[in-house]
């Protein structure tokens, strides 16, 4: 059986913020908490962004980066944080929160972001067949995709997750699908 788990990066002063995208490093304290965790795997990915990456140097790990597990694409939104959005744009905005369906200005729906996670799930269950032990550092975000993915859970569903910095969730491949494994 192939185990997934899915780590939440360290904080950031972007997460702290409310900051849609963007590539900042990780808080010191929110690493050094990193440190302390105890994971072990066969192969580890990283998303692009550097909090990932470090993060996953926290951990111990020297992982492979996987552009498929970047962040949600904001598009014209990116780097801004939501109070500075809403401000200019109330309307805008809350319809963009209120339906997962809609991408910012040139950015990714949640569907998209849930349609690549997908994908990369799909590799890596090709891939890791074999009983392997897998962890995978990303984005909140994507954290969430995955879960809603696994689930089969509409994008609606999303606000119904939260994913704090350096959560994990667990996922276990049985024939070639993936199930949450609750420990």
């Amino acid at each position: 059986m192939t185990s997934l788990a899915v780590v939440a990066h360290a904080l950031t002063p972007a997460l702290r913020g409310l900051m849609l995208g963007g590539d900042v490093d990780p808080d010191a304290a929110s690493l050094e908490a990193a440190r302390e965790l105890k994971l072990s795997a066969d192969v580890v990915y990283a998303g692009p962004e550097r909090a990932a990456a470090r993060t996953a140097s926290a951990l111990g790990f020297d992982p492979v980066v996987e552009p498929a597990l970047r962040d949600r694409e904001y598009g014209e939104w990116a780097g801004r944080e939501l109070e500075e959005l809403l401000a200019a744009g109330p309307t805008q905005v809350a319809a963009w929160l209120d339906r997962p369906h809609t991408a910012t200005p040139g950015g990714e729906t949640e569907n998209d972001l849930i349609a690549r996670v997908a994908d990369w799930l799909g590799d890596v269950a090709e891939r890791h067949k074999d009983r392997s032990s897998v962890i995978a550092v990303v984005h909140p975000a994507v954290v969430r995709a995955i879960v809603l993915y696994v689930v089969d859970a509409p994008a609606e569903s999303l606000r119904h997750i939260d994913v704090r910095p350096l959560a994990s969730v667990n996922l276990s491949l049985h024939v070639g699908s993936w199930s949450l494994a609750l420990h």
